[in-house]
């Protein structure tokens, strides 16, 4: 699956696609070999994955992974509130204390995976500092085609 290289950082050989490595980042896991952990803390990213030594520093997820939560939750709750309101009227602050923690619980559950989701795709395309590894990625994936290439005679 992968080699190390000079500085002891395990590269991996075989091309990782984009849904991979956003579906490896949703998971908590490193884009670059899905063994290590991305997170050190609930929403703070790892420097460097525990198991390959991926730096993953460069991540710039900011705000993004919060609003498409919001997009998200606010799709599937608020569809659910009219529903119940137009078929059962519950007062108020039935409806209150349903649907906040709901709200609440949902889009805890979803920050952390979709800002893995998020870093999991910076480091497929190479943005920010992410640039680097992917260049070394794909170094790393022409080295073998080279060696194999059939020479002109």
């Amino acid at each position: 699956m992968g080699h190390q290289n000079g500085r002891g950082v395990v590269m991996a050989t075989d091309s990782i696609s984009l849904a991979k490595a956003m579906w490896r980042g949703f998971r908590g896991k490193c884009p670059n070999c899905g063994e290590g952990y991305m997170f050190g803390r609930f929403l703070k990213v790892a420097d460097a994955c525990d198991h390959c030594g991926e730096e993953l520093l460069h991540q710039r997820a900011d705000d993004f992974p919060a609003y498409l939560v919001m997009v998200v939750v606010g799709h599937l709750v608020v569809p659910a509130i009219l529903a119940v309101e137009t078929a059962y009227a519950p007062p108020v602050w039935l409806q209150l204390a349903v649907w906040l923690p709901v709200t609440l619980f949902a889009s805890l559950a979803l920050l952390q995976p979709t800002k893995g989701a998020i870093v999991g795709l910076q480091w497929q395309i190479g943005m920010h500092g992410f640039q680097a590894s992917k260049l070394r990625r794909e170094a790393t994936q022409l080295v073998p085609a080279l060696v194999k290439a059939p020479r002109a005679a």
